[in-house]
């Protein structure tokens, strides 16, 4: 099981358990369940709103996982990555920091969610 933290200098901080590996939990369904207040308005990827920063909470690396093609989208119009760094990523086969919480899905990773 993972552990996400979610984190906002608004709230308190709330780690909760994620069932990984199950490749249906979003980090918003998680964040609704557990009465985090994630912002959010379409939950279809395509607004940009539930944008969050997602970093390693130890020292390990953290798991590839691709952007999907509405995360590239949007994340390239709201100036968090270029073409190049998503390219980039894919090579490295490394995760992007920014990441829209409807589209992302809980590895079994431990987690730091900024939003």
């Amino acid at each position: 099981m993972a552990l996400v933290t979610f984190t906002n200098p608004d709230y308190k901080d709330k780690t909760v358990y994620a069932v990984a590996g199950s490749h249906t939990e979003t980090l918003l369904k998680l964040a609704k369940e557990n009465k985090i207040p994630v912002h959010f308005d379409c939950e279809d990827g395509e607004c940009g709103h539930c944008l969050v920063r997602v970093t390693s909470v130890d020292e390990k690396d953290r798991m590839g996982y691709f952007l999907t093609d509405k995360e590239q989208t949007v994340l390239k119009e709201l100036g968090k990555l270029t073409q190049d760094q998503i390219d980039q990523l894919h090579v490295d086969d490394m995760p992007s920091e920014w990441r829209l919480a409807c589209q992302m899905i809980v590895r079994d990773e431990d987690v730091r969610v900024e939003y």
